[in-house]
């Protein structure tokens, strides 16, 4: 089976969607239904629920209302998503490969190995540096790889772009791109633009 056929089985929807912390509620009614090859922008002020609202797609919040569904997907496999968060969880004493492929270990090894991933975000060189030395941008491509060496058809992603160059913001591109046309999904939280066609752009907005 081919990824696209992989990806293709796999719609994320949700109905009467409520998300917050404790019980401050900050968003309320959302209805998605992404099918495969879809992407959806999450655009709004600082505080009106992007992230928790990522966080409620990716099962680490509870949601305060409705429902999230992971519609083709086997609960008995593995989670069907990525959650990349403002953490890029780089290890200081583990080099850049040996990151990689402690997450490739943990996510499984259905994508790129740890070093062709690491040459897709353009850290080839960077293979047998101790992670802790990297910049903030190198960091954030090092999170970018997690993606690849593990498939997964949903992305979920909160400011992918945080800290990169120009250069790093048409990698994030290609990437969602790439990913979109294996039929993925991907929701992307952001406040800059990502140049890929198709995006859909739902607006949060802070509650009264």
């Amino acid at each position: 089976m081919t990824q696209r056929q992989v990806h293709s089985q796999f719609f994320l929807k949700a109905e009467g969607l409520a998300c917050g912390r404790g019980e401050q509620v900050l968003v309320s009614d959302i209805a998605l239904d992404l099918a495969p090859g879809a992407g959806l922008l999450l655009r709004g002020p600082n505080g009106a629920g992007k992230s928790t609202l990522l966080l409620t797609l990716a099962g680490l919040l509870p949601p305060l209302a409705g429902r999230v569904d992971y519609r083709g997907h086997d609960p008995d496999e593995a989670p069907p998503l990525h959650y990349c968060g403002h953490r890029n969880g780089v290890r200081p004493r583990l080099t850049t490969a040996e990151t990689l492929d402690f997450w490739a270990a943990i996510n499984g090894r259905t994508g790129l190995p740890p070093l062709e991933a690491l040459e897709k975000v353009g850290l080839s060189k960077a293979a047998a540096l101790d992670a802790g030395y990297l910049s903030a941008g190198q960091q954030r491509r090092l999170a970018l790889a997690r993606l690849l060496v593990s498939r997964r058809p949903l992305w979920l992603l909160d400011e992918p772009t945080a800290a990169l160059d120009a250069e790093g913001h048409r990698l994030v591109a290609d990437l969602v791109g790439a990913h979109l046309a294996a039929g993925g999904i991907a929701v992307i939280a952001t406040h800059d633009d990502i140049a890929v066609s198709g995006l859909v752009t739902l607006t949060l907005g802070t509650q009264p």
